[in-house]
């Protein structure tokens, strides 16, 4: 018999839409659900097959939040019918337009990328601020961490302490940033809280890119098969030794 969460919330803790209460609601039944976790394997491994055919391209953020806008309009009157089918061709040509620049400009297309990334960690860094959200393990053993981790994903990540220069590990937890599962890392330095967000990559190294965002500021890079991205509200030189003491 098919899990009554298989219909309702799975596909949306796929896409990673589901947050808050009923994310942490839908964690708690996969680990006593095998069917929805074998589903969630069937699915991941779709999308990896998808992607190697290489027959799409993302979709900017603005593009999502422009359908996302007509799909719930703030004031629904009457029931559209042509003016809808135009908001849809409207949004075909913007994707369409998207596909086109990006393919043109790789410059362009990684600095959207970036930027549209650094926003979702900047989302989930303030979630974790929320209390009961900071961490999925709180301890300071990297060992105990490190475990933890390994048992909730199928990869393998660095993890250390870096208590002796100033930034204490206080934990990690696992979070779904654009639909994929990245672990978190949880330091305190300076009196800040700096979530290291980290998961595998098949991309070639990159030297560190850094922004700021809602007041927080974050750096990313890529290393050794693992893509990193620090943000914090700490100050910016805070987070330049962290990231040398990490990129070492």
């Amino acid at each position: 018999m098919k899990c009554n969460f298989a219909d309702s919330w799975l596909q949306g803790y796929f896409d990673g839409e589901l947050r808050g209460r009923r994310a942490a609601e839908f964690e708690r039944h996969l680990q006593h659900c095998v069917d929805c976790a074998a589903e969630l394997v069937d699915l991941d491994l779709l999308r990896g097959r998808l992607q190697l055919t290489q027959l799409y391209e993302r979709a900017p953020a603005s593009l999502r939040r422009t359908i996302n806008a007509h799909l719930h309009p703030i004031a629904p009157t009457t029931a559209p019918s042509q003016p809808l089918l135009w908001h849809w061709l409207a949004a075909a040509v913007l994707l369409l337009v998207a596909v086109v620049v990006s393919r043109v400009n790789p410059d362009l297309r990684s600095h959207d990328y970036q930027a549209e990334l650094a926003g979702e960690i900047v989302d989930m860094h303030q979630h974790s601020l929320q209390p009961g959200h900071t961490t999925g393990i709180a301890s300071n053993n990297v060992e105990v961490v490190s475990r933890w981790l390994d048992d909730r994903l199928r990869f393998s990540l660095p993890v250390r302490n870096f208590a002796d220069e100033g930034f204490a590990l206080q934990g990690a937890r696992v979070d779904n940033v654009e639909g994929r599962a990245v672990a978190a890392l949880v330091y305190v330095g300076g009196g800040h809280l700096i979530n290291v967000f980290m998961w595998p990559t098949k991309e070639p190294d990159r030297s560190p890119h850094s922004g700021s965002l809602g007041g927080y500021q974050w750096i990313y890079w890529r290393k050794h098969t693992v893509e990193f991205c620090l943000v914090s509200d700490a100050a910016p030189g805070d987070l330049d030794r962290l990231h040398r003491l990490i990129a070492e």
